[in-house]
Order: C-alpha cells, then structure tokens, then sequence
C-alpha cells in the first residue's frame, strides 16, 4: 500500500482538512477497526465468560481469539500472560500495587527513568513510601539518552524493581531496554516495560527483551479509547494478588473467604470492554496488514525530514537525539520565548494539530529546565505535506510573536 491508498483508510484524515501531528497522545482510527467494532454490537454484543447461550458464548469466543492474537503479536508463550485493563495507566498501577506492595521491603530500591510518564512515576512514589523502600532515577545525558554508565550504577544490588519507558513520549529517545533488562537481571531484580510509544512504531518481542511485565494502550496503536494490555510473565502472575476484586475473578466466594480464578481471569474483575478488545484484535490486523518494516520505512522518511525542516528555522528550540536511528516520531519543540500553549493555538488555527504541555513529565521537564514544549508526533499515515505544513504555521506564529519580542 502506498501512503495515498493508507490515508483512504482512515475517515479522519479524509473528511477534516486538518494536519493531525498528535499521535503520540492517541492516532487516528482506520475504517477497517471502526467496522469490527459495529460489527460486534450489530451481530454478538453479549457478555463473555457469563452465559450459557449462543451469542454469550460467540462474544466469549472473539475476546479469547483476541488474546490468543496478542500473545503472537509480542510472542508471548501463552495467552494467559495477557491480561485486559483499560489503559497502560491501570496496567501500572496494577503491577504496583499487586506486585510492589507485597515484595518491597525496608530498604529495597525501585528504579526508573527521569524519561518516566506519569502513571510509571507517581504509584512508585507511594509504594516505596508505603514500604519503606528507595525511588531512584536513572538521568539523562547532553543527547537525551540514558548511557551505560548510568545504567549500570544505578541499578545495583539494593535494585528490586526497574521500570522504562521503551520510548520517550516527549524526547523520542528509544532507550536500550535490553541493557537495562539484563543489568537488572543480573541484580535479581524485575524489569517493567512501558511500550506505549514503541509498540505502534516497532516489532515487540517479549521472549527476545525477557522483559518481567510490558505495557501499552490500545489507543494509541490504532485501537478504541479505554483498552490496555498488561504482559506479565506466568510465574509472575500466578503469585500476584488480584488488583480488583468482583465478578469473573473469582472460583468459590463464602461469607468469610474467597478463593481466586486462574490467569487471566484473576486480574479481570468485572464486565471487561469487549468492543475495545475486538478493536485492539482488528488494530493488529491492520498493522499486520501494513507490516512494521513498512511502518518503520513510511515513519523514517517522514521523521528524517521533519527533523531536517524543523531544524533550518532557527527561532525553535529541538530537544532531539543526535542519532536519527536512536529517535521515534515524537520531536518537541519551543519557538524561543513563546509559550507552547500559545504556539498551539495558532498552529491549531491554520489546520495543524500538535500537542503542547509537559506530557505528563513534569520530572523531566524539570530536570531539562522547562514547564512545558509543544510536541508533533508521527505515525506512518503523515506525509510531507503534513511537515510542510507544520513549517509554514510555525512560521506564522513566529511572525505574530516576533514583533513582541525584545
């Protein structure tokens, strides 16, 4: 397929003359995902794992196909290791609460990224404050990249629980998470991945990174809003506790005691978003459809001239990797003495969509000495025009501010 035919594919970008640069915060959806999606109410909305009839039991059928299609999507070795929640966010926070709550102890040291979103951050802080354990921070270096210098003294003995962003959300820097899985590996301790902005761009091999626990949202990988996924390892998994309690998660439930269902049930209390998971199995379809190495080729050429354009206006601040290889298709940016809220609102007025903020980082932010950037993030469905675009709205703003500025 080539980009005219891809872009067809998504209602969006077809029926609004806008310059969509935010897929980093969610993409846009193909019509392919939107289908199976009405397909599910219109033909077998029941709910699964409850019923004895037909359509409950073809409700349950596609949920469990699904899974089964993750698991050989990230090369799980079996689809129990794959368990629903709503966002990366609830997967976190499951993993951090059914996990770090009951294996850190006094002294035991947590490690993650100044790079870290939010939802890996925050339940961090309050399990080690809970358990007496230690929040460390693995920094960054001049070029945005963890080095291996400080891979490898942060992560020590003392380490229990590593948790990395596989890809920056504000930087784009792609981390070497295989160096900080085997350094923490090698410590006894248990690595999470957060996938979010790697699995929408780049093949995922959890067997191949040996990651303990990997993230991502479905949303930002083509999928519905409100569907996440949660990989653990099954020896993992089989000692946690369940992190919701309820329906479906349970074997036998008596006045006093409740014993617990196997994986994957034990973590999906509840009526589980079934046509989030029926778009997230139609979402991989489609990206399947189109193949990574073609994704990577379409991103790479885009990426490579944005960041060429980007880079000749010399009012903007880049905050980029010098490595074109070792950057994603997010790039922020601050037109010099400007607010990124107000840069936005003028991009937004001729047509271009980015974000502005602190991308749920204020840590990062801080440490760069900021409160805030405007950020394009790419996705394979964006051309050059899309860039070009972007250059000329920058331009515009620059010239509406420029006069104000000593």
């Amino acid at each position: 397929m080539n980009i005219e035919e891809i872009r067809k594919d998504f209602p969006i970008l077809e029926n609004n003359k806008i310059t969509y640069l935010d897929s980093g915060a969610t993409t846009q959806k193909p019509q392919y995902v939107i289908e199976k999606i009405e397909e599910f109410y219109q033909n077998y909305n029941a709910n699964p794992h409850r019923g004895a009839y037909s359509l409950s039991m073809e409700a349950t059928e596609k949920y469990e196909e699904t899974r089964a299609k993750i698991a050989n999507f990230i090369h799980a070795r079996h689809p129990e290791e794959i368990i629903f929640s709503k966002n990366a966010t609830e997967s976190l926070n499951l993993i951090a609460y059914s996990y770090g709550m009951e294996n850190l102890k006094q002294d035991d040291e947590v490690v993650i990224s100044i790079m870290e979103h939010h939802s890996n951050l925050v339940p961090w802080q309050k399990v080690t404050k809970q358990t007496g354990s230690k929040l460390s921070y693995m920094y960054i270096n001049d070029d945005y990249e963890i080095s291996d210098k400080e891979i490898e003294e942060k992560i020590t003995n003392k380490t229990k629980i590593v948790g990395i962003t596989h890809v920056s959300n504000v930087l784009g820097t792609i981390n070497n998470v295989k160096k900080i899985i085997k350094q923490a590996h090698s410590k006894g301790a248990i690595v999470i991945v957060d996938a979010s902005q790697s699995i929408p761009h780049m093949e995922i091999n959890v067997q191949d990174l040996d990651c303990d626990f990997l993230v991502f949202s479905g949303h930002k990988m083509l999928a519905p809003l409100g569907i996440g996924v949660l990989y653990g390892k099954k020896e993992i998994l089989n000692k946690m506790s369940p992190f919701l309690m309820g329906g479906d998660m349970i074997e036998y439930v008596y006045e006093q005691d409740t014993t617990f269902a196997p994986l994957p049930n034990k973590f999906e209390a509840g009526t589980q978003n079934v046509e989030g998971v029926i778009g997230l199995g139609a979402a991989i379809d489609y990206i399947q459809k189109i193949g990574y190495d073609k994704i990577h080729q379409l991103e790479e050429e885009i990426v490579f001239y944005a960041r060429e354009e980007l880079s000749k206006l010399d009012f903007l601040e880049l905050y980029l990797t010098p490595s074109k290889q070792n950057h994603s298709g997010v790039i922020s940016f601050n037109i010099k003495g400007v607010h990124p809220h107000d840069v936005a609102s003028i991009l937004d007025v001729n047509g271009v969509c980015v974000r502005s903020g602190n991308h749920c980082a204020q840590p990062l932010m801080r440490y760069l000495g900021m409160d805030s950037t405007c950020r394009a993030s790419f996705y394979f469905y964006n051309t050059k025009e899309d860039v070009d675009k972007l250059v000329v709205a920058l331009q515009k703003a620059y010239s509406m501010f420029k006069k104000y500025m000593k």
